[in-house]
């Protein structure tokens, strides 16, 4: 079936579901939810997926971008968690998503903050991940393994550190996405392709084990969804469906600095936060010129908001940790932009920077199954085991888990092209395509902030399900993460809409 995703066929598929009983309704949109709706789907099931907002419209697309190996965890002792994350990144690297997900370098900087006992420790810690690579059989070839570096070699992958008394710094490689949204985008159009309908704005009002009241949020029109199964993954929002789920989300701020911020920079950053163990500043620098730093750990209390704000203490923190490690200090003014997204944490006592990632799957009373708490890394093993429980629970005709091997809309082997190296890292085999739309009308060839292309609005609209210009510039592309640039691109956007 055609990948495509737009508002044709969402209408079309909407109209249809009333007559219909699927094998599995999935609620929620973001990377745990589409990683459900790809694994049912492509097991053989009938999967309708529903989400009240856009794909990634909740925190799939505010993470640091990162496909890690659990390394946090493992110094926590939470071994069976950092050797999932290995694996699943492993997966993602090697066979479903090669084309958004690259080995990333990161910079430890030894300065005289960092003792050399603590350098050492930081160090064996590196190695003993660098065995779980080993473990997950991901190749050295695509993921080095850690080293010293002298402070030259440093200051030629980070020329912004301050070179007094730096000692060197200790190198790292770990899993990086160009973009966590993107990576939401593929995961449901390659659902789409295997028969599952996608639907977005459409607000689930009511769920039960077999079913939802939902509203479609474009015309109001409120429909029963029949099905034999429910399978709640609405991250942070989960327990406003289910209430026997509780959640102790915590928000995880980003800033984005100006382009030419810390010029030269090549690599990432792990800056130690003062007085914690194993806990670090990321300085990650962006294809598009753009350095994003974060991140923090802050418990939210209260009602859930559908898009966190940044406070003024988080700015604050992020610049001073920052500043700690580099010659020329970074002011408030080189911040452009900021983001935070929500993690979904378990409820449990201590603090949030201390909890668990480990997902968790409950059935409600009327056997509605909720998958919560994991990280993005971790995303297609959560889909797996919710499908699994959802198969066993319902009895459903399901064959066995195939998203091992599964490559993503845009990884089927074939190259981008000839298509610019930007494309082809969003889009991979698709690149070329998205480049002839351009060839084919000049206008579409026109380029805005962050190199972006009108022809990508006007693709996104076509085939990846944009209904809006947020869902342009918030989600298909980040122009909308600095105010300025998102003026610039928004009469680009409108017009992409009525291509």
């Amino acid at each position: 079936m055609n990948s495509s995703l737009n508002a044709a066929r969402r209408a079309r598929e909407l109209a249809g579901l009333p007559d219909l009983v699927v094998d599995v309704l999935v609620v929620g949109l973001g990377v745990t939810g589409t990683g459900t709706a790809l694994d049912a789907a492509s097991r053989g099931l009938s999967v309708a997926a529903i989400d009240a907002g856009d794909l990634a419209s909740g925190t799939s697309r505010w993470s640091s971008k990162m496909v890690h190996g659990g390394l946090r965890y493992l110094a926590r002792g939470q071994v069976g968690v950092a050797r999932e994350s290995a694996v699943e990144r492993g997966v993602l690297l090697t066979r479903t998503a090669p084309h958004l997900v690259r080995a990333q370098p990161y910079l430890l900087p030894l300065t005289p903050a960092v003792s050399r006992g603590g350098a050492a420790a930081v160090m064996t810690g590196y190695r003993l991940g660098d065995g779980l690579r080993i473990a997950a059989r991901t190749p050295r070839r695509l993921l080095p393994g850690p080293s010293r570096i002298p402070a030259r070699a440093a200051l030629r992958l980070a020329p912004s550190l301050e070179p007094r008394g730096l000692r060197g710094a200790l190198l790292s490689w770990d899993g990086r996405l160009t973009d966590d949204a993107r990576l939401v985008v593929a995961l449901a159009r390659t659902a789409a392709a295997h028969g599952a309908r996608i639907l977005t704005r459409c607000r689930a009002l009511e769920l039960t084990g077999d079913g939802a009241l939902v509203r479609d949020e474009l015309t109001g029109q409120v429909l029963t969804v029949r099905a034999r199964a429910v399978v709640n993954a609405t991250g942070v929002w989960a327990g406003t469906l289910v209430p026997e789920v509780r959640m102790r989300p915590s928000r995880g701020s980003h800033l984005v600095l100006r382009p030419e911020t810390l010029p030269g920079l090549t690599a990432g950053l792990h800056v130690p936060i003062p007085g914690e163990t194993n806990r670090f500043v990321l300085v990650l620098p962006q294809a598009d010129g753009r350095i994003h730093v974060g991140l923090t750990d802050e418990p939210v209390e209260g009602p859930v908001p559908d898009v966190p704000t940044v406070p003024e203490q988080d700015v604050t923190f992020l610049l001073g940790v920052l500043n700690s490690v580099l010659g020329t200090a970074i002011g408030r003014r080189e911040v452009a932009g900021a983001y935070a997204g929500l993690r979904p944490l378990l409820d449990a006592d201590g603090r949030t920077a201390d909890l668990s990632r480990r997902h968790a799957l409950s059935v409600s009373r009327d056997g509605v199954v909720t998958v919560a708490g994991g990280k993005l890394t971790t995303y297609r093993r959560m889909a797996q085991d919710a499908v699994d429980l959802t198969v066993r629970l319902r009895d459903l005709p399901a064959g066995a888990c195939r998203t091992a091997r599964l490559p993503l809309v845009g990884a089927d082997g074939r190259s981008g092209g000839g298509a610019p190296g930007r494309l082809a890292g969003r889009y991979g085999s698709e690149a070329a395509a998205v480049k002839a739309l351009a060839r084919e009308d000049p206008a579409l060839a026109e380029p805005l902030p962050t190199g972006v292309t009108v022809a990508e609005l006007v693709w996104a609209v076509r085939h990846e399900g944009a209904l809006d210009v947020d869902d342009l510039l918030d989600r298909r592309t980040r122009i909308g993460l600095v105010a300025e640039d998102r003026a610039v691109a928004l009469p680009a956007a409108r017009a992409a809409l009525d291509r």
